[in-house]
């Protein structure tokens, strides 16, 4: 098993540098990481930065929040796929499932998914503000909507990724859609726990040290 295969190399902050970026990129490269995950307005200077590379670009959409207008949602996922995104992360409206308008949050990733195509669509849950029954009824409503991945947090909330969080998810969408973990896991043994529960892809911005702590290891 290769992990650096698992890893979305992410950076996400607000001060993030376009000199940070482009050295984002060059670690994914030299380490072949899955993809890398920026925000939108940074997607053309990775997709440039990555070349011909078999790197693929995430990028997050209504991000951090999940607030905004599911127009704003589709526009910006729409522009960021023109400019090379191949993988869009949104954030699952939280305050309408807490609302149990159950109906609107649907739509609002049902929309954003048609309006993408084939292109995956990963929903973050943001599990550190979900009840137990939430994240199951946010796993449900993502499985009606036909995305592609369901995500545990964003990484700006009060924490991230959990073991227990993620088996309830897996339990839920079973073999339906995928998971991502990220929020919090930033060392190689972890990380190789999620994947143990059923975890198809590690969100990190630690993806280098999980790699440099492997190289004498069989896993990269």
């Amino acid at each position: 098993m290769e992990l650096n295969r698992y890893i979305d190399h992410t950076l996400l902050k607000a001060s993030a540098t376009e000199a940070q970026i482009l050295q984002l990129c060059d670690e994914a490269i030299k380490y072949n990481f899955y993809s890398v995950c920026v925000n939108s307005s940074y997607v053309a200077i990775a997709k440039e930065a990555l070349g011909r590379s078999n790197v693929k670009i995430c990028t997050v959409v209504g991000f951090p929040l999940g607030a905004m207008s599911t127009e704003a949602k589709i526009f910006e996922a729409k522009k960021a796929i023109e400019q090379g995104a191949s993988e869009i992360d949104m954030v699952m409206n939280i305050g309408r499932l807490k609302s149990k308008n159950h109906v609107a949050v649907l739509k609002d990733i049902s929309d954003v998914k048609r309006s993408i195509g084939l292109i995956p669509l990963k929903v973050i849950l943001e599990i550190s503000e979900l009840s137990k029954n939430e994240i199951v009824k946010a796993c449900e409503i993502c499985v009606d909507a036909k995305a592609d991945f369901i995500k545990t947090s964003t990484g700006f909330s009060k924490s991230g990724a959990t073991l227990t969080a993620v088996k309830i998810m897996k339990k839920t969408v079973r073999d339906h859609l995928k998971i991502k973990a990220s929020g919090g896991i930033s060392d190689a043994e972890t990380a190789l726990k999620y994947i143990e529960v059923g975890v198809h892809r590690i969100g990190s911005s630690s993806g280098v040290a999980m790699m440099t702590s492997q190289t004498s290891d069989s896993t990269y």
